[in-house]
């Protein structure tokens, strides 16, 4: 089972797409970078979303950040902290003479206050906020998390840019932001929704002194403005990217990998392995609270179609049951019995037993990712075939991330993730996620998991968590993918990344 797609290129449709993100003139050294949709939000705390992480991370800081390597890397703190020896204190040292962009100060008061509304607004945060004591300031310059236990992904949590333990002025925090202000290497010039988001060079900029190493290290401003443009269709931004309308572009589709590879304006930037498809599922209202019809549903996918539907080339997929790829530690077999079952009688069965009486499933997904509507397609056919009514809910990505946060508007919304260093890093796994799983004996394992400190015990429980996964379909990986970006032929500076950045790069 496959589906496919024709499109054409002209040069109408490249006016098009030229005409819906006319802007003004820029500065000379301007980044383009096309992105999938607007940044519904620019405040990093209150989101998950890959398209928030991209655009925030140049404006918005946290204390840590991650090495080329995936190792935690200091960024507006000094160093690692010190643990205590029982660990359950972290102490803090805060970098000095670190300016926020309406030219305040950065100090202890300000990272205090940025933590704790963290605990209360990032679903991140929320996650690890039962097991903190207390954040307090030391000093001016110094910081104590104290924790309940030991907390072994915290320093990860902390350093992640998606859903973003970020620090702001005390002045600007609430539960809306009074001002997006932050101590990142660009600032806001100018923002017009659904056309561009211009960054500036922020001249007090403190550059840390190490060598760039991914996030990590120096960033050192080499373009004097970035332009993120958002542009929801993938054809739009290939053709975008062709022509040398952007330097950049993000989420391309895996069948343009040629005629990006063979065009001399552009060059492919190919991330392999990437991450993972998921079926998000909704276990605090609705028709998949019965864990009959999850298993039904689990028991129907054709992975294998879905995934060649996806990406048509099998260079950029793989049909694979673990939550992590081949050669990370984290891999384990744990309940991959049940995984691409692709058996639509027996979820017939389920579906019966269950007392079904065709209540629509309800499937939240978006073409911005055309991806995910190529899944959601093929995996409609195979639930009716075995005996569900499908509704498929296609709207844009900001839209379902507004939707997906009421649990009474669906069943099923399609994502994806990267492969994360850390296990805890997936909010999905926690009772405080949208999926609201919180089947006992996976929360006593999940509790289990992030309280241990030797990473062979770790990797036992994680080997547990996975086979909660599929026993009690939590949520459901189809596969496993490479992504495909783009970039304009010559330019620098960019390394393959989920959360692409720019403030090393030069277009040529």
């Amino acid at each position: 089972m496959s589906i496919s797609r024709t499109w054409m290129t002209s040069a109408a449709a490249i006016a098009i797409g030229l005409s819906a993100y006319s802007v003004p003139a820029w500065a000379d050294n301007t980044l383009d970078v096309a992105i999938i949709g607007e940044a519904d939000t620019l405040d990093p705390m209150l989101s998950t979303k890959d398209v928030v992480s991209i655009v925030t991370q140049h404006f918005v800081e946290t204390l840590y950040t991650f090495d080329a390597n995936w190792n935690v890397a200091p960024l507006l703190a000094v160093d690692l902290p010190e643990i205590s020896d029982d660990g359950r204190t972290y102490r803090i040292a805060l970098r000095q003479g670190i300016t926020f962009h309406d030219g305040s100060s950065m100090d202890s008061a300000d990272v205090v206050a940025s933590l704790q509304r963290w605990t209360e607004m990032a679903s991140r945060g929320k996650a690890v906020a039962d097991r903190i004591e207390a954040i307090e300031a030391v000093d001016a310059n110094t910081v104590e998390i104290r924790m309940t236990e030991p907390y072994s992904p915290l320093l990860s949590l902390l350093a992640f840019s998606n859903s973003a333990a970020a620090i702001y002025p005390e002045e600007v925090l609430g539960e809306a932001l009074s001002a997006i202000v932050g101590t990142g290497p660009y600032k806001i010039i100018e923002h017009v929704p659904d056309q561009y988001l211009q960054l500036g060079r922020f001249e007090a900029y403190q550059a840390r002194d190490e060598e760039p190493n991914g996030p990590a290290g120096g960033r050192l401003q080499l373009a004097d403005e970035i332009r993120f443009i958002p542009v929801p269709d993938p054809n739009t931004r290939v053709e975008g990217l062709l022509s040398g309308q952007y330097d950049f572009a993000d989420g391309l589709p895996a069948e343009s990998y040629a005629r990006i590879d063979e065009s001399e304006a552009a060059e492919p930037v190919l991330l392999r392995p990437f991450g993972w498809p998921i079926f998000a599922i909704n276990h605090k209202d609705g028709l998949l609270t019965d864990l009959n019809v999850r298993k039904a549903l689990q028991a129907a996918l054709p992975h294998d179609d879905m995934m060649f539907a996806a990406f048509g080339d099998d260079n950029f997929f793989i049909v694979d049951a673990p939550m992590y790829p081949e050669g990370w530690t984290w891999r384990n077999d744990a309940g991959t019995e049940l995984y691409n079952q692709n058996d639509q009688a027996r979820a017939a069965e389920l579906l019966d037993a269950a007392g079904y009486e065709g209540t629509p499933l309800r499937i939240l997904t978006s073409r911005q990712y055309e991806f995910h509507f190529k899944m959601a397609e093929v995996a409609k056919m195979a639930l009716e075939a075995a005996g569900f009514a499908v509704q498929m809910d296609v709207v844009d990505w900001a839209t379902l991330g507004q939707r997906r946060n009421d649990p009474a508007l669906w069943d099923i919304y399609i994502t994806h993730s990267p492969f994360l260093p850390e296990p805890a890093l997936t909010s999905l796994y926690s009772a405080t996620s949208r999926l609201g799983w919180a089947e006992p004996d996976k929360e006593a394992t999940l509790a289990a998991f992030t309280t241990a400190t030797d990473q062979a015990e770790r990797e036992a429980l994680f080997a547990d968590l996975q086979k909660a996964v599929f026993e009690d379909v939590g949520f459901i990986k189809i596969g496993g993918f490479n992504a495909l970006q783009g970039q304009r032929t010559g330019m620098t500076g960019v390394n393959p990344s989920p959360w692409p950045y720019f403030w090393n790069a030069r277009p040529q």
